[in-house]
């Protein structure tokens, strides 16, 4: 779990400083969750390997992890967003250069993977 985890963060750092995240389209808000939904597919394919689970709880697996990583990512947006007004950027965040971007970004990945395992430990708990 804890690679799934560092791969996330460092792979979504690693696109935003080499500049594959595009700042001033739809197109960097879909790179981005098209990294959450690759690390809540991850989380939720290793807790069905690891487990030993059969073909229902593979199903199982990785829905409960795409639920909770998308509450977790809801979570972590309403969290941003009540922090943005007090950082006084000078624009938006996807166009600022500064280290809060790379910060906000490892922080969303954190949380959607905190959102992913979480539902599955409540889904273990109630199998």
């Amino acid at each position: 779990m804890w690679i799934i985890v560092l791969v996330g963060v460092l792979g979504v750092l690693a696109l935003d400083l080499a500049g594959g995240i595009p700042a001033a389209s739809v197109g960097g808000p879909l790179t981005l969750l098209f990294l959450f939904v690759l690390a809540m597919l991850a989380v939720g394919f290793h807790e069905a390997w690891v487990q030993g689970r059969g073909t229902g709880g593979w199903i199982l697996s990785i829905i409960f992890a795409l639920i909770g990583g998308f509450l977790g990512l809801t979570f972590g947006t309403v969290v941003l967003e009540a922090i943005l007004p007090s950082l006084h950027l000078d624009g938006p965040l996807a166009t600022s250069d500064s280290p809060v971007r790379a910060i906000a970004y490892a922080g969303m990945m954190l949380l959607t993977l905190m959102g992913s395992w979480l539902a599955l430990r409540i889904a273990n708990r109630l199998r």
